[in-house]
């Protein structure tokens, strides 16, 4: 065990606890503090900085709850391992091009995406809502959210911009922002230019349409995010639903399609959660390079909840040839209703960007946009996700205990990352039988067969259920499942 060199600013606007916090936290990804390493009990620590003991009880419980550090009843703390955590606090050093931009577009100026829901909606007024996309409401930084939103209004109130329209790109603050972290959680690489800033990956699939010209054909898979699916129907796009197994879309199946564009989800594919390996990647990305018309969209949608190894990195950061365009959102990593999305366009998209829709307005409030600025920017985005993942991981492990524990579950997909799982049911319900069986006792659940595309739905030898467990307590969790337990177990006779 070492000595914690922690220097307290007794003058400072800092309180001590979060001095004592930043220090420790610093240490530990500097790799002072290595893993596994005790530190000093709470009151030891106190004693030597002469403060009070409920100072460092702070600071260290917030260590924890952030997965730095692991508690042992009646040993102390003790460093944990943080090569799957997120650390963005710096402006990252993302890739600068030297491609030509329009005049006024390359310095600093004076998108939230739909859940993975497969087009359910809420649960209305049903006690258990196992459904896809939702968020745990409960543990969200709402001290810290309001805080960054009452300074970003005084702060554009002294800029004297607070009533003037935003960039219609995106505010070049909150874009410079997402490309640093995007650099360093995913891998991306861009620079602000290459983002625009959309309400939602509906509308964003819909700029995309008119920033690419002519209406192309599209392949997917399907099962799929039907949102998607049906934003490019109305667009006037032809959708190909190409075969997937068990590491995604089937390349070999892609390329006998007319498709000029395949829309992916290649960290946690929604509604299965496979992660597409890097050889299957690398077929595509080669797909795509063999024409100009090519490209690849990755929709990134949950990356950042990961419950086992490391964050997946993104195909949009492997691509030699600009041939990915990148999709992602807040609505899981902040909230569903801040409606901030965000494509990163290949740079000779950017010019075609400015010159058929440059000229529209921003989707997204300047004021949302500079507090998400700012709740990153002051490491509140940061903390935030390292406690939900902690959070969301508690509840998967206990959904995932309970579903391995019941003799009617005959396989389960995409476990150890996201807000859902799906779960394949041996029994005599169909699957639409078994959601009607369940709401009536009150559990609200969907299934496979509604994220299919039309005319592509399998005949498969049991219903999958996609249970997701966001917005649930644990305790809510074994609850719901029990009353899934009644509702299969009274309707058929054996389970084999």
């Amino acid at each position: 065990m070492n000595e914690l060199l922690i220097h307290l600013n007794a003058g400072g606007k800092t309180a001590f606890y979060e001095q004592i916090y930043e220090s420790v936290k610093q240490d530990i990804v500097d790799g002072r503090l290595s893993r596994g390493e005790r530190l000093p009990s709470a009151r030891g620590l106190a004693a030597d900085l002469q403060i009070s003991r409920s100072t460092v009880d702070a600071a260290y419980a917030q260590l924890v709850s952030e997965g730095y550090l692991t508690a042992k009843r009646g040993s102390g703390y003790y460093v944990c391992d943080i090569t799957a955590l997120y650390h963005f606090t710096d402006s990252g050093s993302a890739r600068r091009h030297k491609h030509g931009l329009p005049a006024g577009q390359a310095g600093g100026s004076a998108a939230g995406g739909g859940t993975q829901s497969g087009g359910v909606s809420s649960g209305g007024g049903l006690p258990f809502h196992f459904l896809p996309g939702q968020v745990d409401a409960d543990s969200f930084a709402y001290n810290a959210w309001c805080k960054c939103s009452k300074e970003t209004l005084l702060e554009l109130e002294a800029r004297g911009t607070l009533l003037q329209a935003g960039d219609p790109q995106g505010e070049y603050e909150l874009r410079r922002t997402i490309a640093a972290y995007l650099y360093r959680a995913r891998g991306v690489r861009c620079v602000p230019e290459q983002l625009v800033i959309g309400a939602g990956n509906e509308y964003l699939l819909q700029l995309l349409a008119q920033i690419l010209g002519k209406p192309r054909v599209a392949a997917m898979e399907s099962p799929t995010y039907l949102q998607a699916y049906h934003t490019f129907c109305k667009i006037g796009y032809q959708v190909r639903a190409v075969a997937m197994d068990a590491d995604g879309m089937r390349v070999d199946e892609l390329s006998q399609t007319d498709a000029a564009l395949a829309y992916v989800m290649p960290s946690h594919q929604f509604p299965l959660g496979c992660v597409m390996p890097l050889g299957r990647r690398l077929q595509l990305l080669s797909w795509a390079a063999q024409y100009p018309s090519r490209y690849v969209i990755e929709d990134d949608h949950d990356s950042e909840f990961r419950y086992k190894g490391k964050p997946i990195p993104s195909l949009q950061g492997m691509a030699q040839e600009e041939r990915v365009i990148y999709m992602g959102t807040f609505s899981n990593s902040i909230m569903p209703s801040i409606r901030i999305s965000y494509l990163v366009l290949p740079m000779h998209l950017v010019r075609n960007y400015h010159a058929s829709c440059g000229f529209y307005a921003s989707t997204v409030s300047k004021i949302q946009q500079m507090t998400v600025c700012r709740f990153m920017e002051e490491g509140h985005f940061e903390r935030h996700l390292n406690k939900m993942r902690g959070v969301y991981k508690a509840k998967h492990d206990t959904l995932l205990q309970m579903l391995k524990a019941k003799p009617w579950v005959h396989k389960i997909y995409g476990d150890y990352a996201g807000l859902h799982i799906a779960v394949e049911v041996r029994g005599d319900l169909s699957e639409e039988e078994m959601i009607r069986k369940a709401e009536k006792r009150g559990l609200r659940i969907t299934g496979m067969n509604r994220c299919y595309i039309t005319g592509q739905e399998k005949k498969a030898q049991y219903p999958v259920l996609l249970l997701g467990f966001g917005n649930l307590s644990k305790e809510q969790i074994v609850q719901g499942v029990e009353l899934l337990d009644c509702c299969i177990k009274e309707n058929q006779h054996t389970v084999k």
